[in-house]
């Protein structure tokens, strides 16, 4: 998926990049950062669009569902017109106009849990994905702080240390 090699390009940009001494801080090109976060978004639409388009379909089968009911309702209603001695044919157009709505109801009802079932599934393993991430990057940012802190302390006790041994030195010339 384009979008987890974009996320993990980002994540290499924020682990290559330059640290700001002292203030603890990382220098990224922002025009770059902004590049891929851009992509990101163009991407993540697609997903989007599935979800989209299945309740399209699921809007698309009750209209048919109801257009056909109609129809078949105005043809049951001219029936009657025609042959008011005959009940029967009319009632069988209703209930097979009634069984019709009641399927594609049921249909309806399927394409629209199943509809909610995968952009919730989309949803979740994007969240997951987010978090496993930026957790990563935490982890990785304060390691690199940390390794960044320790060598700063060691320099700055090497440079005491020669400090030290200058003052030493220049109390022993003195005397």
């Amino acid at each position: 998926m384009e979008v987890m090699k974009l996320l993990e390009y980002l994540q290499e940009i924020v682990e290559t990049s330059h640290n700001v001494p002292i203030v603890g801080k990382t220098m990224i090109n922002k025009k770059e950062l902004i590049d891929i976060i851009e992509q990101i978004i163009n991407y993540l639409p697609d997903e989007f669009k599935k979800a989209q388009w299945i309740c399209e379909e699921k809007e698309r089968v009750l209209n048919d569902a109801h257009k056909q009911a109609e129809l078949i309702k105005k043809q049951s209603y001219q029936l009657l017109k025609k042959e008011i001695e005959n009940h029967n044919i009319t009632k069988e157009a209703q209930i097979k106009a009634e069984e019709i709505v009641t399927s594609a109801k049921r249909e309806a009802k399927v394409i629209r849990v199943g509809a909610r079932e995968y952009a919730d599934e989309i949803l979740c393993n994007l969240e997951k994905e987010i978090n496993t991430e930026g957790q990563q990057m935490l982890l990785n940012l304060k390691n690199d702080m940390e390794k960044y802190l320790n060598d700063i302390g060691k320099n700055i006790t090497s440079t005491t240390s020669t400090i030290r041994e200058n003052v030493k030195e220049l109390r022993e010339t003195v005397k």
